[in-house]
C-alpha cells in the first residue's frame, strides 16, 4: 500500500497543476495571436493586390447596358469626346454657346475620350476622386474636378449641381473605371509633368513649332478642330489657370504626347523650347489666381499674362519662372 501524502506534497501538486494550467492558457494566447497575425498579413496582402498593379482595361464601350444607364453612358462618351460641339449644339444661341464653353473638348488632351493609355488617359479617373487638390487647398469630388476644367481648360460655365449632363459625364467615368478600386496604383495617370525643365530658347521653339505643328494647329495657334488640331491659344483655347498653362505640364505634355505617331522624340530642351513658344502667345485671363493654392506650394511656372508680357518685351527671367533660383 502507497503512503499517504504529506501536507507538502499536496501543495507542491497543486502548484504543479496550476503551473501547468498557466503555461497551456499561455501557448493557446500566442497561438491566437500568431493566427492573428497571419490573417492580418493575409488581409494585408489581398489589399495590395487589390490596389496596386490594376490593369488599363476599360469596359467596351458596345457592352454599354440597355436602359437609362445606358444612355447616361452615352450621353457623357459623347460630352467628353465632343465637348465643345454637344453643348454649343444644345446652346440658345451663338453667344450662349460659345460662353458656356471654348472650342476643346476633353479630347483635346485625353485622346480618344480619355480611353487610351498613354495619352493622359481617364480610365480609373472616378475610382480616383475625392482627392486632395493643392490648388483648390481641399478634398475636391469628382464632380468638382469636372467643373473645375470646364472653367479653366474649356474657359467656360461650370455644370449646375442638377445637370443632367453632368450625371452623365459621372456616369461615364465610373462605366470606364469599372473593376478599379478605391485607392489603386493608376501608373498610367499622373505622367505629364517634366520635373526639370530646361531654360527655353522661345525663338526656337517658334521655329519648332512652324515645322512639326502648323499642319494640325495652324499658324496662328487656332487649331483645325477640337481632336484633330485643338487650338493651343487664342480665344479659343484653355485660359491661363488651366494646368497646360505651367511651364512643367505643357513640357512634359508634349513630350509624352507629340507630335503624334512620334512621341517620346522631343528633348528636354525641344519640349520646354515648344512649351514657351506656346504659352507666350496670348489667351484668355483666368481671374482667380489669387484665390489658388491657398495652403501655400504654389507653384512658380505658372505662364501669367503678366509673364507673357515679359517675354514680349524681353525681362522675363526663365529661372525664376522654373524655380531654379530657388535650387
Amino acid at each position: 500500500m502507497m503512503k499517504r501524502l504529506g501536507y507538502g506534497s499536496i501543495f507542491l501538486l497543486i502548484l504543479a497543476v496550476i503551473a501547468i494550467g498557466v503555461l497551456s492558457s499561455e501557448l493557446s494566447a500566442e497561438k491566437s495571436i500568431t493566427a492573428e497575425g497571419q490573417l492580418d498579413k493575409v488581409e494585408t496582402a489581398q489589399t495590395d493586390q487589390a490596389t496596386a498593379g490594376v490593369a488599363h482595361n476599360p469596359p467596351s464601350l458596345d457592352e454599354v447596358p440597355e436602359g437609362p444607364e445606358g444612355e447616361a453612358v452615352k450621353r457623357g462618351y459623347e460630352l467628353v469626346n465632343n465637348t465643345s460641339e454637344v453643348l454649343r449644339a444644345d446652346a440658345a444661341s451663338v453667344d450662349d454657346g460659345q460662353q458656356r464653353v471654348n472650342e476643346l473638348s476633353c479630347t483635346s488632351c485625353h485622346a480618344g475620350a480619355g480611353l487610351e493609355k498613354d495619352s493622359s488617359s481617364l480610365v480609373g479617373m472616378a475610382s480616383a476622386y475625392p482627392m486632395y487638390i493643392g490648388r483648390s487647398g481641399e478634398m475636391v469630388t469628382l464632380e468638382e474636378r469636372i467643373n473645375g476644367c470646364m472653367v479653366r481648360s474649356m474657359n467656360g460655365e461650370m455644370f449646375a449641381e442638377d445637370d443632367e449632363d453632368m450625371d452623365a459625364m459621372v456616369a461615364y467615368f465610373k462605366y470606364i473605371s469599372e473593376g478599379i478600386p478605391q485607392g489603386a496604383e493608376m501608373p498610367w495617370r499622373h505622367q505629364n509633368t517634366m520635373e526639370d525643365v530646361p531654360v527655353p530658347d522661345v525663338d526656337n521653339g517658334e521655329k519648332l513649332y512652324q515645322a512639326s505643328c502648323v499642319a494640325c494647329h495652324a499658324a496662328d495657334g487656332a487649331g483645325t478642330g477640337s481632336n484633330s488640331g485643338p487650338a493651343l491659344w487664342g480665344e479659343g483655347s484653355f485660359n491661363d489657370g488651366a494646368g497646360l498653362a505651367r511651364m512643367s505640364k505643357m513640357a512634359g505634355y508634349l513630350q509624352n504626347n507629340m507630335p503624334k505617331g512620334a512621341e517620346n522624340t522631343l528633348s528636354d530642351q525641344e519640349a520646354s523650347d515648344l512649351a514657351a513658344f506656346v504659352l507666350s502667345q496670348d489667351r484668355p485671363e483666368w481671374k482667380g489666381h489669387e484665390q489658388d493654392w491657398p495652403n501655400g506650394d504654389r507653384p512658380p511656372d505658372a505662364m501669367t499674362k503678366e509673364r507673357r508680357d515679359q517675354v514680349t518685351d524681353g525681362t522675363i527671367d526663365w529661372n525664376e519662372v522654373l524655380g531654379k533660383d530657388a535650387k
